[in-house]
Formats: C-alpha cells, sequence, structure tokens
C-alpha cells in the first residue's frame, strides 16, 4: 500500500548496508538511511549500531553537517537505539564549536 514501510525491503536494502563498508557513504548518506528506517519505524538494530559504531569511531566529525547530526540523533532516538558512544561525540563536537551553520 501507498504510504505504508514495506519490511522486506527495508530488510534487503538493511542487509545490503550492513555487509557494505561504511566508508564508501557520504555522511548525507546515512542520516538519510537512519532517518529513512526510524521515520519507516523499521527496526534493524544491526544496522544502527553498525552506523553509530562507524560515526562514533571518526576522528572528527568535520564532515557532518549540522542537519545531519540532528537527523542521526532524531533517528537513533526515534528507534530507540542506545549508543551512548554516538551521542557523546557528536554532544562532544557540537559543544565544540563556535557556531552552528
Amino acid at each position: 500500500k501507498s504510504g505504508e514501510a514495506d519490511p522486506d525491503l527495508f530488510r534487503v536494502l538493511g542487509n545490503h548496508i550492513v555487509a557494505r563498508r561504511l566508508n564508501d557513504f557520504q555522511p548525507q548518506h546515512l542520516s538519510n538511511i537512519a532517518w529513512a528506517f526510524a521515520t519507516a519505524e523499521v527496526s534493524y538494530p544491526e544496522l544502527f549500531k553498525k552506523i553509530g559504531d562507524h560515526i562514533a569511531g571518526q576522528d572528527r566529525l568535520n564532515l557532518f553537517n549540522p542537519q545531519s547530526l540532528s537527523n542521526i540523533s532524531w533517528a537513533f532516538a526515534t528507534a530507540g537505539v542506545s549508543h551512548p558512544q554516538l551521542f557523546n561525540k557528536i554532544g562532544n563536537h557540537i559543544a565544540g564549536q563556535d557556531r552552528l551553520n
């Protein structure tokens, strides 16, 4: 039906993404993926863990614009996924900014 998520499609997409190296994705892509799964209310904890671990493992988050970081934070919270390292990384990054564009 139109307006409803297809869990099978999301599962196939999630499997494909989890099998790949996330270095191949731009920050906006990771933000869009997390946002899409959360918005569609499709649970895929392994995907969120992989995205969270990848972002938390970055030396710096300068390539992530404020909107992407906001969307990622929102997606994790909406999906009910806890990832303290990710939230600490984002919080420390934002706290270190002189201003947000």
